[in-house]
This record gives C-alpha cells, structure tokens and sequence, in this order.
C-alpha cells in the first residue's frame, strides 16, 4: 500500500480541522465550511475573476521582489566589506528596519500617489534592509584565504566577484530570498487594501466591507496556495542548488 506524503497528509488534516471548527461554529457568516469555499473558488476561477486579481497581486510582489534583492544585495555587500560605509549605515539600516510597514506605505501614497510606482516602491522599501542586513553578515563572513588567493592569482575584480564572492554569499542570498517572499507579498496585501484598485488586497477589502467571510478566503487561501507552490518549486530547490557547494 502506498503511503501518502507526510506534507498532503498534513493539508487533509488541517482541512478536517477546518471542517470541525465550522461545525461547532454553526453558521457559514462566521465560517464557512472547506467544501463551500472550494465551490465559491471554482465559481470565481470560472468567471475570470479570480486568475485576474491574482496575476495583478503575483506580478506587484515579483517586482517588489527582484528590486528589493537586487538593491539589498549591493548594499549589504558593500556595508559587508567596508567598515567606514558600514558605520555611516548601520543607524539607517537599523532605524529602515524597525520603521512600520504601514507608514511606508501611507508615505509613499502622499508622496508619490495612488499609483502602481508608490505600490511597489513601499513593499521594495520595506523590504530592502532585511536583504541589505542578511548579506552584510554574509559578506563579513567571507574567508579570507580565498580572497588573498583570488589577489595572489590576479583575478580581475570581475572574476573575483564571480568566482570567489557569488560562491560564498549564494546560500545567504538564497536564504533571504526564501524568507523575503513571505514578507513582501503580505506587504502587497496591505498595499493593495489602502490603495488599489484590484488584486487579492482589493477584494478582501471589498469582501471586508460585505462581511463575506467566504469569499475573503477564497483570495486568502487562493493567493497562499500560490506562494506555497512558488516556495516548493522555485525557492527550495533553488535554496538546495546555493547550498550544494558546501556539502561533502
């Protein structure tokens, strides 16, 4: 007899444990039970509504996403590598990372508008010093011996940052990739809850607003199942991949 997979067995039981907590609930306004959001879900796939808000919601937190890694990574390893810049930055890094996701996001939308940029400026911006301060400490934990090696062999500045710094700060860089997803796409939400016009923000504003409890999860949830297959596909074998080097 085959065995199920320990992570499909564990979906199966937090759905019993949803159908159970609907029951003793008693009235779908509070919680709707798995079976009827599942319909609600194919109802909303079927109109086209569904894969639309979804698409808008996937595309703001991928921008987000490759600015903010791209911004961070630079930063963090030159903040890494450079006392003097790092003592100039440390105060802004530490004060941009206990600075509330809301009131970027407020700011942004005074200061630049109710547009896609403010969007996705606010989660970036969010989320750039956690990237900056995860590769800082990747790249103060750079050996040393392969740096004076790389200078002994003359490698290009070039080739020493492919060949010598890439290798050493991969697992970092892939470690904040894998814990800045989560974050920024929970930041998109917000984003699109207090100022746009679609996205899985927006409905489960305009369901908020209904007090449709139902159809707040079938975004929730739809969006969840989504980064949950990002993770799984894209994420953790690429986390495996960075990481592959070190093993014996």
């Amino acid at each position: 007899m085959t065995r199920l997979p320990v992570p499909l067995l564990s979906m199966l039981a937090f759905v019993l444990v949803w159908a159970l907590a609907a029951m003793i609930a008693g009235s779908p306004n509070t919680l709707p039970t798995p079976w009827t959001v599942a319909r609600l879900t194919l109802a909303e796939l079927a109109s086209g509504e569904l894969l639309f808000h979804l698409s808008a919601t996937l595309a703001r937190t991928v921008a987000a996403f490759i600015i903010a890694m791209a911004v961070g990574s630079a930063l963090g390893l030159w903040l890494g590598t450079n006392r003097r810049a790092d003592a100039w930055g440390d105060p802004w890094l530490v004060g941009l990372l206990n600075l509330p996701a809301l009131v970027t996001i407020v700011l942004c939308y005074i200061w630049i508008g109710l547009t896609e940029v403010a969007a996705i400026a606010a989660v970036a911006i969010n989320k750039i010093p956690l990237v900056a301060t995860q590769m800082r400490e990747g790249a103060r934990a750079l050996d040393p011996a392969l740096r004076d090696m790389a200078r002994v062999f003359g490698l290009s500045p070039g080739a020493r940052l492919r060949h010598v710094v890439l290798p050493q700060l991969a697992p970092h860089f892939a470690a904040s990739g894998r814990t800045g997803i989560a974050l920024i796409w929970k930041i998109v939400l917000v984003v699109e809850f207090l100022g746009r016009s679609n996205g899985v923000g927006f409905m489960i504003h305009q369901y908020f607003q209904l007090f449709d409890v139902a159809r707040v999860l079938v975004y929730a949830i739809s969006f969840v199942a989504v980064m949950l297959a990002v993770e799984m596909l894209i994420l953790q074998p690429w986390q495996r991949r960075a990481t592959r080097w070190r093993r014996p």
